[in-house]
């Protein structure tokens, strides 16, 4: 009996390390030491179908900052990340605004994404403890719950990631009472120097009365690894880059 309670531990603790292990890779593949993108939502719900276009620069995973270039009513309009804080400045009132950690889980600019997905406020190996729960040839389904102490706005996340490009495939998202949320989608998967990036992503709410909601993010310039210039990652950036 000990030496199977023992044989059992191991096989945990091996699981455990080698889910860490693969998250680990798919966010090194992701976020590289800084990448540069352009970017399309279309949000699209019962009432309305809108289109937002955005650059984005950031530089691990500490620092990001976002422009708006479309639609000309929101055009200007930026946000900045540095560690656990982020900010807003709207040209129209001229105004910096710090977004609480209470707002994480709002609507980022009218799309099913938050402000906590558009700044990844959380990291998956920081935050979460990873349990593999299927494995094949081709792919690995991973369950994260989140640390104790995490702040983060998710109870429960499922991945499923392609073991060949370290590139996420297809995600469910957990409220605090184990109900789902909403189900991200991706694919169109491309190579950008060493990093391997999907560059369609569909994210569908399964929310009551957001059944007709969707929000597509397509890809269309991706640079990682030339070097960000730190000027963008200051609070004078928001204004200064917003013309």
């Amino acid at each position: 009996m000990r030496l199977l309670l023992l044989w059992l531990s191991m096989t945990l603790l091996l699981f455990g390390s080698e889910a860490s292990d693969i998250v680990k890779k798919v966010e090194d593949n992701l976020r590289g030491k800084d990448v540069y993108m352009k970017l399309e939502m279309v949000i699209t719900s019962a009432r309305h179908k809108r289109t937002v276009r955005i650059e984005s620069w950031a530089e691990g995973k500490t620092k990001s900052f976002m422009k708006i270039l479309y639609p000309p009513k929101d055009r200007g309009i930026t946000f900045l990340k540095l560690d656990k804080q982020l900010w807003q400045y709207v040209p129209k009132i001229e105004r910096i605004v710090k977004i609480p950690p209470s707002m994480m889980l709002q609507s980022w600019m009218g799309s099913d994404f938050t402000n906590d997905d558009m700044v990844k406020e959380s990291s998956m190996v920081d935050d979460y403890d990873a349990e593999i729960l299927e494995k094949t040839a081709e792919t690995v389904t991973i369950a994260f719950t989140p640390k104790p102490d995490a702040a983060v706005v998710w109870g429960r996340i499922v991945s499923t990631i392609d073991r060949q490009t370290y590139t996420q495939m297809h995600d469910v998202f957990y409220d605090d009472f184990g109900s789902k949320v909403r189900e991200m989608f991706y694919s169109d998967v491309k190579t950008f120097g060493t990093h391997h990036v999907p560059t369609v992503m569909r994210i569908k709410p399964l929310e009551k009365g957001k059944e007709k909601n969707e929000t597509l993010v397509l890809l269309s310039d991706v640079v990682y690894d030339r070097g960000v210039s730190g000027s963008y990652f200051t609070k004078q950036a928001l204004k200064r880059y917003s013309r």
